[in-house]
């Protein structure tokens, strides 16, 4: 199954919309903020999750006026929590049975938000879950195994790999403008950025570690 959630951070609307027509999701979640996107566009969610201290109160009182086979599970939880509603959204859409999650509105000018969500995909990841930010200008996954992307479903023109364990080694790069071939990548250099696909798909293997991938566009 696979999942649509879209949180609080940025999200360009036109983005959003051309986005989900693309990408048939079974299951669509709500985290706080992000209930405006979804009240905008008239589409009831699934679930909706989170403190909900950030949601216009008209939002957030339309949606639990819904009745009927059509009104949304709502999950709210306490401001005071070890979890964000970010993560509390993938837990619920895992616990639902996802296995790819495509996560929207996950970036934006809180950092500590963006990186707590990039340490999100680790734990999806670590769940066999293929979850991934993205927004009008990248998407970002984390891996820990090999994996391969086909030039013409690329995400914009550049390819970084961000070492998310103190080393990743034996690092092979094939089909990229610069190559490599049996190399440990470590943390606190900036060796993996903006590389670029030469060939019809390239190829990413290594050994051990976590790398995380971030595809982008100007």
């Amino acid at each position: 199954m696979e999942s649509l959630i879209i949180s609080g951070g940025n999200l360009e609307k036109e983005f959003a919309c051309s986005y989900i027509s693309q990408h048939s999701c079974e299951l669509t979640i709500a985290v706080d903020a992000g209930m405006k996107f979804f009240y905008e566009q008239n589409i009831i969610p699934d679930y909706i999750v989170g403190d909900f201290d950030s949601v216009e109160p008209e939002i957030l009182q339309s949606f639990q006026n819904i009745g009927g086979e059509k009104k949304p599970v709502i999950l709210q939880f306490q401001p005071e929590k070890d979890e964000t509603d970010t993560e509390l959204a993938i837990r619920t859409a895992i616990k639902q049975g996802s296995k790819t999650i495509h996560l929207l509105g996950a970036t934006g000018s809180r950092m500590d938000h963006v990186m707590g969500n990039f340490h999100l995909l680790g734990a999806a990841m670590k769940q066999g879950v293929d979850c991934q930010i993205v927004d009008w200008h990248n998407r970002i996954r984390m891996i820990c195994q090999d994996m391969v992307i086909k030039k013409e479903n690329q995400y914009g023109k550049y390819v970084s790999l961000f070492p998310f364990t103190p080393q990743v080694k034996g690092l092979t790069l094939r089909g990229f403008k610069y190559p490599l071939n049996n190399y440990t990548l470590e943390c606190y250099h900036s060796l993996g950025v903006s590389n670029e696909i030469i060939g019809t798909q390239a190829e990413i293997s290594f050994q051990e570690g976590i790398l995380l991938v971030i595809e982008s566009r100007d």
